[in-house]
């Protein structure tokens, strides 16, 4: 020890730590190439390592004895402080160095059995009475405990953090959906909370469960992880993780923040820690963050989902955490946006958008969608299937996706193809979307031949258009001869069964013989219910909407004689060529003859008698009107 009366000084003289301690230097420690000139007494009657050093050396006897730690936890400034401990100096412990000095205290063996108080004693007091019971010191001992490295966790002072942090975290009500209002009246005249009438102590921190979200950011990625696991293990709920590991990620990724919508932009913290943000590994933190997310569905995390793929597309990261990325975006791809889902490529290609990526999306959200039984009733009508709701909003999405990336002049034909492909048929009610984007894909790819357009044609079930969607492809000069005819002849079966219809709706005994099993009893429903003057009227509304309906019948069939008369014209050269038959093939298109009881296209209209009723047109009437066009 440092001689009575007299306090030991340290100084340093270049590379070399000396002690004015009144005695000649008789122990020289090497710590990372400092030199530490002490006196083995004070050392050795504190420091249990030092003292087996010394008795295990054959050389005591021979004037000064060097020892050097390999390795040693905090370096010379570290050694420093257990050296002056030795000598009688007041250390002071901080939440900043005590995981350290905790560390090298039992690393040089500074316990009890060699002096009373040591300082693994102290230092094991000062963190379980302070540190522990202190948010911001437990926050600022965590940031400095990274050095300290695996002795931390051997004495298991970062689980004791972390556990300290998450019951802190834990005694905030609203975390477990507790109302806040109900400590209204539960309170002590000093703010604290009432249990019985007896002060807890405890005060109520904000009704907001992100309060601690701005303090646990200043974690590095192992600490952050390891902290959202043990709140996991503690119960607290997966939305209010989500939202810590959200927010770390929009502080450290660049770019996350325009993919959080709804999250608060307002920095709040409970404690002044002064402290800079951790730099991180941004693949790293991305690829952790990946393994904490839970499986959660919902419009802001798909979307926050979709953000964190853009980032790990230009980061580089793994297959495997890109894999989990795209499964967990395809579960809910019926929560997803365009916007979010317009994911540029940021590879090699020559593609302004990455399809391969979303179409790999597409097939995670189709197997992951619940198969209807093959025996079940359901399984017929994809209207009445649980499932047929998100499908659909997928299939709206998808198509819109494929107007959006068709204007890109280097997008093969095979990639729209394989978009279109990637859902099944009954997700699509109408495939007006399809026919847009592939209008848009046509007219920005104009060099396109006609085979390949017939080829992508091809995934269009004309039978599914509207009525304008048809009335546009009849007059589209972008498309191929062959699909426009195909166009013309189911908008003709549509229009013809509509006609079909109302024919049977005004006069059920001059409509077509193919329109059968009407129910009788509706009409008497509507005379009860309306009067005979509301079936006057609807009658005179069906006429005026069957006259129209003639008159594009007409058109229609004008046109296509036309058109006949023009393919003649230019085969009347080659009297081979000259068979209607003949032609029919060379179009793509086969004539059926008609059936017996569809010769006239015209129907004499009689005007309605009183107890004629009106009745819902039927289109499958027009099953026996219709003409069949098939591809060669």
């Amino acid at each position: 020890m440092a001689p009575a009366g007299r306090m030991s000084v340290f100084f340093r003289e270049g590379n070399d730590w000396f002690c004015n301690a009144g005695l000649p230097s008789d122990i020289t420690v090497i710590v990372d190439g400092v030199n530490f000139h002490l006196h083995k007494f004070p050392l050795i009657s504190k420091c249990g390592k030092i003292a087996k050093i010394v008795e295990e050396s054959q050389s005591v006897q021979e004037g000064i004895f060097t020892t050097t730690l390999e390795g040693f936890l905090g370096g010379p400034d570290t050694f420093l402080l257990a050296a002056k401990f030795c000598y009688g100096v007041k250390v002071e412990f901080t939440a900043r160095n005590i995981i350290m000095v905790y560390c090298v205290a039992d690393y040089l063996e500074m316990t009890d059995e060699y002096g009373e108080d040591n300082l693994f004693s102290m230092s094991e007091s000062f963190f379980h009475n302070n540190v522990l019971r202190s948010w911001k010191d437990c926050i600022m001992a965590l940031r400095s405990s990274e050095p300290a490295g695996k002795k931390a966790d051997e004495l298991q002072i970062i689980g004791k953090c972390l556990n300290s942090l998450s019951m802190m975290v834990c005694t905030d009500p609203s975390l477990f959906g507790w109302p806040m209002m109900m400590y209204g009246s539960l309170q002590s005249p000093g703010g604290s909370i009432l249990w019985n009438g007896i002060n807890t102590g405890a005060r109520i921190r904000s009704s907001e469960s992100n309060w601690w979200f701005e303090d646990v950011s200043y974690l590095g990625v192992f600490l952050f992880e390891r902290l959202i696991r043990t709140m996991e293990k503690r119960g607290i709920r997966p939305e209010i993780l989500v939202g810590a590991i959200m927010y770390y990620a929009k502080k450290y990724l660049p770019g996350m923040g325009r993919w959080q919508g709804g999250q608060s932009t307002h920095t709040r913290t409970v404690a002044s820690l002064n402290l800079t943000p951790v730099v991180v590994d941004q693949r790293v933190l991305l690829e952790s963050i990946v393994k904490l997310l839970p499986e959660k569905k919902g419009k802001s995390f798909c979307r926050f989902l979709l953000g964190l793929l853009r980032v790990a597309l230009i980061l580089g990261v793994n297959d495997l955490c890109q894999d989990s990325l795209e499964r967990r975006i395809g579960v809910q791809l019926d929560f997803a946006t365009l916007d979010s889902l317009l994911i540029p490529s940021y590879s090699d290609s020559d593609t302004l958008y990455n399809t391969d990526c979303v179409e790999r999306i597409i097939h995670h959200f189709t197997s992951s969608e619940p198969k209807p039984s093959l025996f079940s009733p359901l399984s017929c009508d994809l209207e009445d299937s649980p499932s047929s709701g998100p499908i659909k909003k997928v299939a709206r999405l998808i198509d819109g996706y494929m107007a959006e990336v068709a204007s890109d002049v280097n997008l093969k034909p095979g990639k729209m193809r394989a978009l279109a492909e990637a859902l099944p048929e009954s997700s699509r009610s109408l495939n007006d979307g399809l026919y847009r984007a592939l209008d848009i894909y046509f007219k920005a790819h104009p060099w396109l031949p006609d085979k390949e357009k017939e080829q992508l044609c091809n995934i269009i079930d004309f039978q599914k258009l509207s009525i304008d969607a048809c009335a546009h492809a009849s007059q589209n000069e972008r498309l191929p001869l062959r699909v426009i005819l195909q166009v013309l002849f189911f908008e003709q079966l549509q229009l013809r069964a509509a006609l079909a219809g109302c024919l049977h709706v005004l006069d059920p005994e001059s409509a077509p013989a193919g329109i059968t099993n009407i129910p009788t009893d509706i009409p008497g429903q509507i005379i009860q219910r309306d009067g005979w003057v509301s079936v006057v009227r609807q009658n005179r509304v069906l006429k005026v909407d069957l006259e129209t309906m003639k008159s594009r019948v007409g058109e229609l069939e004008e046109d296509l004689s036309k058109m006949k008369q023009e393919m003649r014209r230019v085969t009347k050269s080659h009297s081979s060529l000259s068979s209607p038959r003949f032609v029919g093939r060379r179009t793509g298109c086969k004539l059926v003859p008609r059936s017996s009881d569809a010769q006239e296209d015209i129907v004499e209209i009689t005007p309605p008698t009183p107890r004629v009723s009106v009745e819902p047109a039927r289109t499958s009437g027009a099953s026996r009107h219709r003409k069949t066009f098939s591809l060669t």
